[in-house]
């Protein structure tokens, strides 16, 4: 193998920012309440210049998500920042495959004014979004129903079986009920996190992550139990009506209750600076220097099923390495390689 000098620097796991939007223009098919069946990595672009400052950030794997504007949004992609080289190698080998969900304000558009003549989107409420993830899901089982039949008829030698109508739209979410594809739930409110856990209860999924989660750590005992992640943000709030009740404790409250934590960017800002929103959490509630490290390493690896790959060194895994010339926690470090 190759063997690299690291001159007394620091060596680290690579950073994994498991909420980005990086290498993607137009993110929100906004048309429709679900569109599962629209997917990332048709339309990603590895020149986009903020991949170059996220590697010098010490990132080096990202959770690229549809916007937010749907209950049940696009298909993401999980990629290795391979800068300037073509899209297809970005794409992570072995990553569980995902979907976008979002709940709240962006999906029911209550910050969208009514325009005249204009029909408005359904669903306009919270209890209109649940209904709509319902519905969605009672189509998907009764699709999967289907299908089994179907499968069941031709192991059996019955040759007179017409395969069903394949629709790529609910193809997805039945590989959410099979356990093959992880959700990702851009959520805000207790509420509104306590509701999707109980649709999932109900169709026998799991979530995989709560993503942004800001009111996570009023129900975070209940987001442990139901084996779901947290992806947060460490200190955003205010933005927006839903964010008022956020608090920096969030991480810390939620770790300690037992839950994954990792601390995302959703932003191509914050996302070259992770080290220094992950050392927020040893400011913001005493967390250890291990379990900051942690947020931006092995426990958004284990969110993005690809934790035998990266998130820690270990003999074995991809030398997705950084290293940096000081503390990964100080303001001060830098990224040498």
């Amino acid at each position: 193998g190759e063997k690299v000098d690291t001159a007394g620097g620091t060596l680290m796991p690579g950073i994994i920012d498991c909420h980005s939007h990086s290498m993607l223009d137009t993110i929100n098919e906004g048309t429709l309440a679900v569109t599962s069946m629209v997917r990332t990595r048709d339309v990603i672009n590895p020149t986009d210049v903020d991949l170059y400052r996220e590697l010098a950030g010490g990132v080096t794997t990202l959770n690229l998500l549809h916007g937010s504007a749907n209950p049940i949004g696009g298909l993401n992609t999980v990629v290795k920042i391979k800068y300037g080289r073509p899209a297809e190698e970005f794409i992570f080998p072995g990553a569980m495959p995902g979907i976008k969900f979002a709940l709240g304000e962006n999906v029911k558009r209550s910050s969208t004014p009514n325009q005249p003549g204009i029909t408005r989107r359904y669903p306009n409420t919270r209890m209109g979004v649940e209904e709509t993830i319902r519905e969605a899901f009672t189509k998907a089982r009764d699709y999967k129903r289907t299908w089994d039949e179907y499968r069941a008829g031709v192991a059996k030698g019955d040759k007179n079986l017409v395969p069903p109508k394949r629709d790529l739209q609910l193809e997805p979410l039945v590989e959410v009920l099979e356990g093959k594809r992880y959700v990702h739930a851009h959520s805000y409110l207790a509420s509104e996190i306590l509701m999707l856990i109980g649709i999932a209860d109900e169709f026998g999924f799991k979530v995989k992550t709560f993503q942004h989660v800001l009111e996570g750590y009023k129900v975070a005992k209940e987001i442990a139990a139901h084996g779901s992640g947290a992806s947060t943000f460490a200190d955003s709030w205010a933005y927006k009506i839903e964010a008022y009740d956020a608090i920096p404790y969030n991480t810390a409250l939620m770790t300690r209750a037992g839950g994954g934590v990792s601390v995302n960017s959703d932003s191509d800002e914050r996302a070259r600076r992770l080290n220094i929103e992950a050392a927020k959490a040893m400011h913001w509630g005493d967390l250890t220097e291990e379990q900051a490290l942690k947020l931006i390493t092995i426990n958004p690896a284990i969110q993005l099923g690809i934790q035998d790959k990266v998130g820690s060194i270990e003999v074995g895994k991809d030398a997705d390495l950084a290293i940096w010339n000081g503390h990964p926690f100080s303001v001060y470090s830098r990224v040498d390689t």
